[in-house]
Protein backbone atom coordinates (compact mmCIF):
# COMPACT_ATOMS: atom_id res chain seq x y z
CA UNK A 1 0.00 0.00 0.00
CA UNK A 2 1.37 3.43 -0.89
CA UNK A 3 1.87 6.23 1.56
CA UNK A 4 -0.92 8.31 0.02
CA UNK A 5 -3.37 5.37 0.21
CA UNK A 6 -2.51 4.79 3.84
CA UNK A 7 -2.93 8.49 4.64
CA UNK A 8 -6.35 8.38 2.95
CA UNK A 9 -7.27 5.43 5.18
CA UNK A 10 -6.04 7.38 8.20
CA UNK A 11 -8.38 10.22 7.22
CA UNK A 12 -11.27 7.76 6.90
CA UNK A 13 -10.42 6.23 10.28
CA UNK A 14 -10.37 9.63 11.95
CA UNK A 15 -13.63 10.66 10.31
CA UNK A 16 -15.23 7.44 11.62
CA UNK A 17 -13.79 7.98 15.11
CA UNK A 18 -11.36 5.06 14.86
CA UNK A 19 -8.47 6.96 16.42
CA UNK A 20 -6.52 3.88 17.61
CA UNK A 21 -6.60 2.44 14.08
CA UNK A 22 -5.40 5.75 12.63
CA UNK A 23 -2.58 5.80 15.17
CA UNK A 24 -1.58 2.24 14.28
CA UNK A 25 -1.51 3.03 10.56
CA UNK A 26 0.58 6.15 11.15
CA UNK A 27 3.06 4.25 13.34
CA UNK A 28 3.47 1.81 10.48
CA UNK A 29 4.10 4.65 8.05
CA UNK A 30 6.72 6.22 10.32
CA UNK A 31 8.40 2.84 10.57
CA UNK A 32 8.36 2.36 6.80
CA UNK A 33 9.23 5.96 5.91
CA UNK A 34 11.28 7.34 8.84
CA UNK A 35 12.54 10.34 6.88
CA UNK A 36 9.09 11.51 5.77
CA UNK A 37 7.70 14.45 7.73
CA UNK A 38 3.99 13.98 6.91
CA UNK A 39 3.39 10.73 8.84
CA UNK A 40 5.26 12.15 11.85
CA UNK A 41 3.16 15.33 11.80
CA UNK A 42 -0.07 13.37 11.44
CA UNK A 43 0.94 11.06 14.28
CA UNK A 44 1.56 14.10 16.48
CA UNK A 45 -1.97 15.32 15.63
CA UNK A 46 -3.41 11.96 16.72
CA UNK A 47 -1.54 12.07 20.02
CA UNK A 48 -2.92 15.57 20.59
CA UNK A 49 -6.40 14.01 20.35
CA UNK A 50 -5.36 11.75 23.23
CA UNK A 51 -3.96 14.74 25.14
CA UNK A 52 -0.49 13.18 25.22
CA UNK A 53 1.87 16.15 24.87
CA UNK A 54 5.03 14.06 25.26
CA UNK A 55 4.14 11.79 22.34
CA UNK A 56 3.02 14.75 20.23
CA UNK A 57 6.38 16.35 21.02
CA UNK A 58 8.13 13.12 20.10
CA UNK A 59 6.69 13.07 16.62
CA UNK A 60 7.10 16.84 16.08
CA UNK A 61 10.66 16.91 17.44
CA UNK A 62 12.19 17.25 13.98
CA UNK A 63 9.92 20.11 12.94
CA UNK A 64 10.86 23.75 13.26
CA UNK A 65 7.28 24.81 14.07
CA UNK A 66 7.01 22.40 17.01
CA UNK A 67 5.35 23.38 20.26
CA UNK A 68 7.83 24.19 23.04
CA UNK A 69 5.69 22.59 25.77
CA UNK A 70 5.32 19.37 23.79
CA UNK A 71 9.05 19.30 23.12
CA UNK A 72 9.79 19.78 26.82
CA UNK A 73 7.34 16.99 27.71
CA UNK A 74 9.04 14.68 25.21
CA UNK A 75 12.50 15.50 26.53
CA UNK A 76 11.34 14.92 30.09
CA UNK A 77 9.70 11.56 29.34
CA UNK A 78 12.68 10.36 27.29
CA UNK A 79 15.33 11.71 29.63
CA UNK A 80 18.56 10.62 27.95
CA UNK A 81 19.86 11.22 24.42
CA UNK A 82 20.01 7.49 23.76
CA UNK A 83 16.43 7.04 24.82
CA UNK A 84 15.47 9.93 22.52
CA UNK A 85 17.35 8.25 19.67
CA UNK A 86 15.28 5.12 20.18
CA UNK A 87 12.04 7.10 20.54
CA UNK A 88 12.60 9.10 17.34
CA UNK A 89 12.64 5.85 15.32
CA UNK A 90 15.08 7.28 12.79
CA UNK A 91 17.10 5.18 10.37
CA UNK A 92 19.93 6.23 8.12
CA UNK A 93 22.12 9.31 8.06
CA UNK A 94 20.86 12.72 9.11
CA UNK A 95 21.28 13.86 5.49
CA UNK A 96 18.05 12.01 4.66
CA UNK A 97 16.07 14.43 6.83
CA UNK A 98 13.40 16.47 5.07
CA UNK A 99 14.77 19.83 6.29
CA UNK A 100 18.06 21.27 7.52
CA UNK A 101 16.40 21.84 10.92
CA UNK A 102 15.50 18.16 11.20
CA UNK A 103 19.02 17.14 10.19
CA UNK A 104 20.40 19.47 12.87
CA UNK A 105 18.09 18.03 15.52
CA UNK A 106 19.07 14.48 14.64
CA UNK A 107 22.78 15.34 14.64
CA UNK A 108 22.42 17.10 18.01
CA UNK A 109 20.71 14.11 19.64
CA UNK A 110 23.23 11.67 18.19
CA UNK A 111 26.14 13.92 19.21
CA UNK A 112 24.84 14.29 22.77
CA UNK A 113 24.46 10.53 23.03
CA UNK A 114 27.99 9.89 21.68
CA UNK A 115 29.41 12.42 24.12
CA UNK A 116 27.53 10.90 27.03
CA UNK A 117 28.65 7.36 26.18
CA UNK A 118 32.18 8.29 25.12
CA UNK A 119 32.07 6.52 21.75
CA UNK A 120 30.45 7.06 18.34
CA UNK A 121 26.83 6.01 17.93
CA UNK A 122 24.88 5.24 14.79
CA UNK A 123 21.15 5.49 14.05
CA UNK A 124 21.27 2.15 12.25
CA UNK A 125 23.00 0.35 15.14
CA UNK A 126 20.77 0.48 18.25
CA UNK A 127 23.37 -1.51 20.17
CA UNK A 128 25.76 1.43 19.84
CA UNK A 129 23.51 3.56 22.05
CA UNK A 130 21.85 0.80 24.09
CA UNK A 131 23.70 1.87 27.25
CA UNK A 132 21.93 5.23 27.22
CA UNK A 133 18.39 4.27 26.28
CA UNK A 134 16.90 4.95 29.69
CA UNK A 135 15.83 1.37 30.10
CA UNK A 136 17.67 0.92 33.36
CA UNK A 137 15.72 -0.46 36.29
CA UNK A 138 15.34 3.04 37.75
CA UNK A 139 13.79 4.53 34.62
CA UNK A 140 10.14 5.56 35.06
CA UNK A 141 8.87 3.59 32.04
CA UNK A 142 10.74 0.47 33.13
CA UNK A 143 9.18 0.72 36.58
CA UNK A 144 5.69 0.94 35.12
CA UNK A 145 6.33 -2.06 32.89
CA UNK A 146 7.60 -4.06 35.87
CA UNK A 147 4.55 -3.23 37.99
CA UNK A 148 2.08 -3.99 35.23
CA UNK A 149 3.93 -7.23 34.46
CA UNK A 150 3.76 -8.26 38.12
CA UNK A 151 0.04 -7.55 38.26
CA UNK A 152 -0.55 -9.54 35.07
CA UNK A 153 1.49 -12.48 36.40
CA UNK A 154 -0.39 -12.45 39.70
CA UNK A 155 -3.70 -12.50 37.82
CA UNK A 156 -2.58 -15.36 35.60
CA UNK A 157 -1.32 -17.32 38.60
CA UNK A 158 -4.59 -16.74 40.47
CA UNK A 159 -6.62 -17.90 37.48
CA UNK A 160 -4.48 -21.00 37.11
CA UNK A 161 -4.84 -21.89 40.81
CA UNK A 162 -8.64 -21.52 40.59
CA UNK A 163 -8.86 -23.67 37.43
CA UNK A 164 -6.67 -26.41 38.92
CA UNK A 165 -8.76 -26.33 42.11
CA UNK A 166 -11.99 -26.73 40.13
CA UNK A 167 -10.47 -29.59 38.16
CA UNK A 168 -9.27 -31.37 41.31
CA UNK A 169 -12.70 -30.99 42.95
CA UNK A 170 -14.33 -32.39 39.82
CA UNK A 171 -12.04 -35.41 39.74
CA UNK A 172 -12.55 -36.04 43.48
CA UNK A 173 -16.36 -35.78 43.17
CA UNK A 174 -16.27 -38.11 40.16
CA UNK A 175 -14.70 -40.90 42.22
CA UNK A 176 -16.69 -40.26 45.43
Amino acid sequence: MTQSNTLARVDADLDAGRVPMARQRLRGLVSSFPSEATPRRRLAEVYRLYGDAAEAGRWMYLEEDRDAEETAAFEQRYGTPGWRMKALAWRGPEALAATPFAAGQLAAVRGACAERLGHPVDWDDPDSYAGDRGEEAGAPEAGRRTLSGAIACAGALGGTVVMVGIWVLGVVSLFS
